[in-house]
């Protein structure tokens, strides 16, 4: 049952390598949900394999103790390694728990203070304008019956042209109209749960911003000027006195590598719905999936069997 349950934890260290190759492969909507779900799924299997491997040392505390006899009889392993096992999932749940804590928190703030910065300001069609030299423009989400808004800032409309600034418009009315900020927050949820899947967040953002830009060059109608928009955007907000504090939901244009996103703009839309990484990192969520449902089946039927010895005692 150990390996079991240790083999979900292993499994998410080959995810990086395969959600890279699938958000240049595959076309980018489906990158993104695709590579976001199959985060999820090794986020939940993580979290489920770490609070069974826990259990051991949770029946020691005094107020589980008297169903301590159902997992006697488990045939889990040695007991020093099934304890020491217990141990260390005790302690990487404590330690996943202190950085999901803190790091909502430090998003929830900062996503009050973006609606405050825009709380009452007027605004054109979820458009607000902010009076500010510095450069920026990103997708805010709605929050508190408060519906998502496009901000961008006095700075970063000087920097543009009239036909770029519709082109980065239509990126960030992509993000909303997408809901891009949930495949995002599940993304950083996911990361705090395991160091391999943090290492994933950044190609979900990779990916959100490149079908944003592909939304937007689909708007426009023309791929280059969407490629010479976002291009613009990121040098601007480059400079020294740049960057506003928002939240990782609320998607920014000039995000994730820019060269990157401007060289495929620069080529025709991608089309592809499958690729052999797709697929291997569905095979990898199944394994991870299969592997724990085999653990919880085990430690399940050893319970059962601890039921029936302890009543026939």
């Amino acid at each position: 049952m150990i390996t079991l349950l240790v083999a979900p934890l292993l499994l998410p260290w080959i995810l990086p390598a395969l959600a890279r190759r699938t958000a240049e492969k595959v076309r980018p909507d489906i990158a993104l949900r695709a590579v976001t779900l199959a985060t999820a799924s090794l986020a939940l299997g993580v979290v489920a394999c770490l609070g069974t491997l826990l259990l051991p040392l949770a029946l020691r505390l005094p107020a589980l103790a008297d169903f301590a006899h159902l997992l006697h009889p488990v045939q889990a392993g040695p007991a020093v390694l099934v304890f020491c096992a217990s141990m260390l999932a005790g302690g990487a749940l404590a330690v996943s728990a202190t950085a999901g804590a803190r790091g909502a928190k430090a998003e929830l703030m900062r996503l009050r203070a973006a609606q405050a910065l825009v709380a009452g300001m007027p605004e054109a069609g979820g458009l607000c304008v902010l009076d500010d030299e510095r450069p920026d423009a990103f997708a805010l989400p709605g929050w508190m019956r408060r519906s998502g808004r496009i901000v961008v800032t006095a700075g970063m409309l000087r920097a543009l042209d009239p036909g770029e600034r519709e082109a980065l418009l239509g990126h960030e009315r992509a993000h909303l109209a997408d809901r891009h900020h949930l495949f995002l927050s599940v993304a950083q949820l996911a990361g705090w749960c395991h160091p391999a899947l943090a290492a994933v967040t950044p190609v979900v953002s990779f990916a959100a911003e490149r079908a944003a830009d592909e939304a937007a060059a689909r708007a426009c109608g023309d791929r280059r000027l969407a490629a010479r928009a976002i291009g613009r955007a990121a040098l601007a907000s480059t400079s020294p006195r740049s960057g506003l504090q928002v939240p990782t939901a609320a998607a920014r244009a000039t995000t994730g590598p820019v060269p990157a996103r401007v060289k495929a703009l620069l080529a025709q839309a991608p089309v592809r719905r499958v690729a052999p990484a797709l697929v291997a990192m569905g095979l990898l969520c199944t394994a991870a999936g299969a592997s724990s449902l085999g653990g919880a089946v085990w430690l399940h039927r050893g319970v059962e069997l601890a039921q029936g010895e302890h009543s026939s005692d």
